[in-house]
């Protein structure tokens, strides 16, 4: 089994910042891209930023310039740090990480359960 727990969503005015982490942990050989989706309501669930294992990042444009993706490769953790935030980055964000369990398995996709950001005055 493999599990993805997040924390560091919230409440914070426009202008704010916050802190997303990510860890998977369980059966892992290795953890290969991580990543952070979002999904607010009635739309659908969307890339905000990606990083391989060597550190290579990509970012949706809407967040270019204003978060800032990283990783622990020893922890297997993600993290997602969010400045300038706006209304419209309210959404519940889910982190993602593509995970071999075994050297000798193709790897599988996890998810995480979620976390809330708001972000209003």
């Amino acid at each position: 089994q493999v599990h993805m727990v997040e924390s560091g969503g919230g409440l914070v005015q426009p202008g704010g910042s916050l802190r997303l982490s990510c860890t998977a942990s369980g059966s892992i050989f290795s953890v290969n891209a991580m990543g952070w989706y979002r999904q607010a309501p009635e739309t659908q669930r969307e890339l905000v930023a990606a990083i391989t294992r060597g550190g290579s990042t990509n970012y949706a444009d809407s967040v270019k310039g204003r978060f800032t993706i990283s990783r622990d490769n020893a922890k297997n953790t993600v993290y997602l740090q969010m400045n300038s935030l706006k209304p419209e980055d309210t959404a519940v964000y889910y982190c993602n990480a593509d995970v071999k369990r075994k050297s000798y398995v193709r790897s599988s996709e996890y998810w995480g359960q979620g976390t809330q950001v708001t972000v209003s005055s």
